[in-house]
Order: C-alpha cells, then sequence, then structure tokens
C-alpha cells in the first residue's frame, strides 16, 4: 500500500504538520485506515478511497490517532497538493474532496516549497459566547489564570466544520498545558468539541488533543474559526488577512493563512491555506 509524506503550513520540508496521503486506498477498510495511522504516528492520515463521484469531487477519510474525523484542515490540503504532484503537471489546479455528506473545494499552484494550497471552509456558525466565572473556570482547565484572558474579548465557540471554543489570550500561552481529565466533557458542555487558544497579540495558537497527551502543530480546521472570530470582534487587519503561528512549542514551527470574505451580510467565506512540501514515498508490504 503506497503512501506519500507532506509536510503542511510548512516553509519547506521538517516544518509544518507531517502528514500521511495514501492515493489508492480504495481496498482499506475504516479498522485499517486507523491501524495504519497509528502505525505511522502521525497526528493525521488522508486516504483516497475511490474515482470521482459524478460530482467530480474524490471521495476521502481522515483518521487521527483515535477515530475517523468528520473534516479536518491539514489533511485536506495535503492530499490536494499530493494529487497535484501525481496527476496535474499544470501549475495550477482545482481539487474537491467529498468527506461524507460535505463538499470542499481546493486550489492548489506550484511554488518554489512545493505547494501554495487554498481551501474555502464556508460561512461560520458562531454558536455561543462565555464570559464571567463560565470562563475563568475553562480557563483553569489549561493552566491559565484569569488575568491571562484577554480583556475585553469573550470565549466564543465557532464552527466551520468542528466546534472549536476560542480562548483568547493576551498572555501566559507559553506556559499553558491540560490539567484536567476530563476537558472533553466540560467542552461538550458548552457545545464544543475543542479548544484553541489564541494570543490575540502576537496572533500565535495552541491546541492539544483533548487529554493533552499531544501537542497539534497546525489546526487548519481552528484557523478558520479563528479567521471567524478575529474578523467579529475586530482583530483582523484591513485586507481582512491573518498570519496565524503555530507549533513553536513543538519544536515545528507552522504559519496558516487566513482570508475572511465578507460583506454588508456578513462573512460569505472562510479561506484557509499555506504551503505544503512534498518529502517522499513509501510503501506497507503488509497491511493489518
Amino acid at each position: 500500500m503506497h503512501y506519500v509524506l507532506c509536510d503542511v503550513f510548512s516553509d519547506g520540508p521538517f516544518y509544518g504538520n507531517s502528514l500521511a496521503v495514501f492515493p489508492e486506498a480504495r481496498a482499506l477498510d475504516g479498522r485499517q485506515m486507523l491501524q495504519l495511522t497509528r502505525e505511522l504516528k502521525h497526528f493525521e492520515s488522508a486516504f483516497l478511497t475511490g474515482p470521482a463521484l459524478a460530482d467530480g469531487s474524490r471521495p476521502l477519510r481522515v483518521f487521527d490517532l483515535e477515530e475517523e474525523l468528520p473534516f479536518a484542515g491539514h489533511p485536506m490540503l495535503g492530499a490536494a497538493a499530493v494529487l497535484h504532484h501525481l496527476e496535474q503537471p499544470a501549475a495550477k489546479t482545482e481539487t474537491a474532496f467529498a468527506l461524507g455528506d460535505r463538499r470542499v473545494t481546493l486550489c492548489s499552484a506550484r511554488c518554489a516549497a512545493g505547494f501554495d494550497v487554498w481551501m474555502d471552509q464556508g460561512k461560520p456558525l458562531y454558536l455561543a459566547e462565555l464570559n464571567g466565572p463560565a470562563a475563568r473556570e475553562l480557563a483553569s482547565c489549561f493552566s491559565l489564570a484569569p488575568e491571562d484572558l484577554a480583556p475585553g474579548l469573550p470565549m466564543e465557540v465557532i464552527s466551520t466544520g468542528l466546534r472549536y471554543l476560542v480562548v483568547p489570550v493576551h498572555q501566559g500561552l507559553d506556559s499553558a498545558a491540560i490539567r484536567v481529565p476530563d476537558l472533553e466533557h466540560r467542552l461538550a458542555d458548552v457545545g464544543a468539541q475543542f479548544a484553541y487558544l489564541f494570543d490575540v497579540h502576537r496572533n500565535e495558537g495552541r491546541h492539544w488533543t483533548n487529554d493533552g497527551r499531544i501537542e497539534d502543530i497546525a489546526t487548519g480546521s481552528a484557523a478558520g474559526v479563528i479567521g471567524a472570530y478575529a474578523h467579529k470582534h475586530g482583530l483582523l487587519n484591513a485586507a481582512n488577512t491573518l498570519e496565524l503561528k503555530q507549533g513553536q512549542y513543538a519544536g515545528r514551527p507552522s504559519r496558516i493563512s487566513v482570508q475572511v470574505d465578507s460583506g454588508p451580510d456578513g462573512i460569505r467565506a472562510v479561506q484557509v491555506g499555506g504551503q505544503v512540501s512534498i518529502l517522499g514515498t513509501g510503501r506497507f508490504e503488509v497491511l493489518p
């Protein structure tokens, strides 16, 4: 079983978020995909499971080390770059993926580092704001003191595919860590699946698995949420763009570009992009 290794949201090889893409995975079932992901020990893996559907989209499944994901950022960018690398000699191309019932379109262009890829995460859903004691209690789950929270800004649950609790801070990002065993349940109580800490002055973020064991290097599914949050609360620049930094605490500095397309009626779409470097290929001679 052939796979391609790439780094996503990177300025070159061996930076950003690593990913394994399986271009011909139609013979695999979900159990095998999960086991292969765990064997490779990447944060996530992407599996292309068949030819294009009637609407032109390519069926894609994404797994992290625990389960299949209904939506993910860097695996789709990496998969789009790998397909461009393998199938399209053109300088630019467009790819659509089908993740269950959702269709996501990505544009990729060849560049010096490999590929520059952008995805349209669509319109955000603003689900809930948290202030006061509820926000302070959640902050303590990340070893944050009340004075670490950004003044005048709420915590907020937003989705562009996955429901993230945005935790805005103006200090304390360096020492933040998950210190409760039941974070997943606490997030569920406020309607969130995951949390993302966002330093509003440094445009830098941190994200972990809910058990706190693994820190993510670049969280594309959260970047669109951060763009939507920054737009709502006046944190974007005049061009409605944001360069989000992540991964330095895990030893893999990453850079995620966010563009918010908005008009008088609000946000029309959130675009998330970054560079993808192709590293090499591998092959499993034995399958689980």
